[in-house]
């Protein structure tokens, strides 16, 4: 549990290292499920000021459904759309580093805080992007960071969607 917390401390802090780390161990597959997890359940703790016990299940479940669809997107995007010549990448080398890139996803949980919500997670969005942006840069071999963030951003608008549409659906 402690180099778990270490990798995702280093996620945070935007360490190249680490991404290239992560993305060669195939063995870091289930930590990178684990960090996507605990990034959605400390996003549904943070719903509960808007939704109770609804917010924390409607929250989690955007998250990790959200991430999912965005981690879909990057693939296609980043490997089919937007590859540079040396772009080469496994499902698993990608889903390792954005799994790792929502590390900063857990300072949501201090959403929970009334009136301190919308600013805990636009910080945690830009910091997820940041990281997200690092991870892809590393995963697919990018020489450049802007391909990374054409790629990510593209993708987040589709995540962004999907989660105002659910939490419109249930009045959060």
């Amino acid at each position: 549990m402690e180099r778990l917390v270490d990798r995702m401390i280093l996620a945070a802090k935007l360490d190249t290292h680490l991404y290239e780390e992560v993305e060669a161990d195939r063995n870091a597959t289930r930590d990178a499920m684990l960090v996507v997890l605990i990034s959605s359940l400390a996003a549904g703790i943070g719903g509960i000021s808007r939704g109770g016990f609804l917010g924390l299940i409607v929250g989690l479940l955007a998250a990790l459904v959200g991430w999912v669809i965005w981690a879909a997107l990057i693939y296609f995007i980043g490997t089919r759309l937007l590859p540079e010549p040396q772009t080469r990448a496994d499902v698993g080398e990608l889903l390792r580093t954005i799994g790792f890139a929502m590390s900063p996803g857990v300072i949501r949980v201090l959403a929970i805080v009334p009136f301190l919500g919308w600013i805990v997670n636009l910080v945690a969005t830009i910091w997820m992007i940041s990281a997200m942006i690092i991870a892809v840069r590393q995963a697919l071999d990018y020489t450049s960071t802007l391909r990374a963030a054409a790629v990510c951003l593209i993708g987040f608008v589709a995540y962004f969607v999907f989660a105002m549409v659910i939490s419109g659906v249930f009045g959060l």
